[in-house]
């Protein structure tokens, strides 16, 4: 008998849906249960909440993910692997085994993969040990957090030790369901054609809904059933790496030709080399065929061996922005949505505010396109207006500035909304792979950590 595997992906970014999740818990007959939850500021913005709170740092809906989805994965023997650990995995690992207790299921074994965070070791060498410098030696006094995105090889270290519940902190998307298919078949690490085949059944899954019509439905164009009831999807994976994307048959959604071949495609550069900390993914062998209603094979991938360096996300404090908005209705709306602008840019002169990046859009009209000469009728605009600027108290001044517009501009403004915050920026480097330390640890009933 052909061994297979069944993946399902729990959520395809931090915010996302809880309720498809459950529904993949209690009825996708899982292997595994995948959450990822991260993408490339997430991780500076939870360190910035780390800075603040030694305890915090892990993706805010982790208790709440958990809660729902424990019971029925533990009922069916279902594993979860997920990077909500985000910037303090090892916290996020202690709360977890916490609901353990609550839930009476301390027989599992929770891994916490750790290693990604290498901040404090880019302080000790100045820097020195990453590629592409230049950039960073400028802003250096200003990083918060400095991140490798890891493979698949601490998570198979925990599934080997038998961890029911595995949290990693920044990994690449695609290693967290990659892993369980080296795990399950015994892929060699260098195996790269193989490792290929799953990359590329990993990028249809990492991003949930959108292969199963979410971000890809576009009315009249490409239009999805009962977008209220999506469905996120199911990864059947044979040994020889070949794979079956699908989702519950009660599920709204689809999955198809269409979906898939947008999925593979989707945040990718170069699609003969997806680069990953495992091995680099040539889609252009790839062949999907649609064997049933929402059943799509895929097949034909191919790999190259793994890059020499991995890729490390560093955040920095940018600044702040400050931001403002204001909506001008009936006759005249657009002329005095533009009035409205005109006194903006003069009063950043006259007080000599320092903004380095500074927009002045008409939503609807020009945030998106630079074209507006044919909104000259419109009864309803509104006016936003943003800026970044080094020191919070210039930062401040501009939603003041749009809020005294209420009696210091034309007439009709109403409906302002302000905020300012502080801004996290990210740049990229690299570092060599033999620098990073990973390392497992475990959470269980029989090792409990005080």
């Amino acid at each position: 008998m052909v061994k297979k595997i069944r993946i399902g992906t729990g959520a395809g970014y931090s915010g996302d849906r809880i309720e498809p999740a459950v529904a993949l818990a209690e009825q996708g007959n899982l292997d595994y249960l995948v959450f990822e939850c991260l993408a490339e500021r997430t991780i500076a913005l939870a360190q910035k909440r780390r800075l603040a709170d030694l305890n915090a740092g892990y993706d805010p809906m982790l208790k709440e993910r958990f809660r729902k989805v424990l019971s029925p994965c533990a009922k069916n023997k279902t594993r979860i692997i997920t990077n909500m650990g985000a910037a303090n995995p090892k916290a996020a690992g202690k709360i977890i085994f916490d609901l353990l207790k609550e839930f009476g299921l301390t027989h599992l074994k929770v891994g916490v993969v750790l290693g990604d965070d290498v901040f404090d070791r880019l302080l000790s060498t100045n820097f020195s040990i990453l590629k592409k410098t230049k950039d960073i030696q400028k802003i250096k006094e200003k990083i918060i957090s400095a991140n490798v995105y890891l493979g698949t090889s601490k998570i198979i270290e925990a599934l080997k030790n038998d961890a029911d519940i595995i949290i990693t902190g920044r990994t690449c998307d695609s290693s967290l369901f990659l892993a369980t298919m080296m795990f399950e078949f015994d892929w060699k690490e260098d195996d790269w054609d193989k490792i290929g085949k799953g990359i590329a059944i990993a990028h249809l899954m990492e991003c949930g809904a959108q292969v199963t019509g979410g971000y890809f439905a576009d009315p009249g164009y490409k239009d999805v059933e009962d977008l209220a009831n999506l469905g996120f999807p199911i990864a059947e994976v044979f040994e020889n790496g070949e794979g079956l994307i699908t989702k519950l048959p009660t599920s709204g959604g689809e999955v198809s030709l269409r979906t898939c071949k947008e999925q593979i495609l989707y945040e990718v550069h170069d699609p003969s080399s997806y680069i990953t900390a495992d091995g680099i993914a040539d889609f252009t062998k790839l062949r999907f065929e649609e064997i049933e209603k929402d059943k799509v094979k895929i097949s034909g991938g191919i790999g190259k061996p793994r890059p020499d360096d991995l890729k490390v996300l560093i955040g920095f404090r940018n600044g702040y922005v400050g931001e403002a908005q204001i909506s001008y209705g009936g006759e005249g709306a657009f002329r005095r949505a533009e009035l409205a602008a005109k006194i903006l840019r003069e009063r950043i002169k006259i007080l000599d505010l320092k903004f380095e990046d500074l927009r002045l859009d008409y939503i609807g009209v020009n945030s998106l396109w630079p074209d507006n000469s044919h909104f000259e009728n419109l009864k309803e605009v509104r006016l936003r207006v943003i800026g970044r600027a080094q020191t919070r108290e210039d930062a401040e001044k501009l939603p003041y500035e749009v809020e005294a517009l209420y009696t210091n501009g034309p007439a009709g403004g109403e409906g302002v909304s302000k905020g300012i915050e502080e801004s996290i920026a990210i740049i990229s480097a690299f570092i060599p792979r033999e620098e990073v330390i990973e390392k497992v640890e475990f959470i269980g009933e029989e090792n409990e950590e005080d």
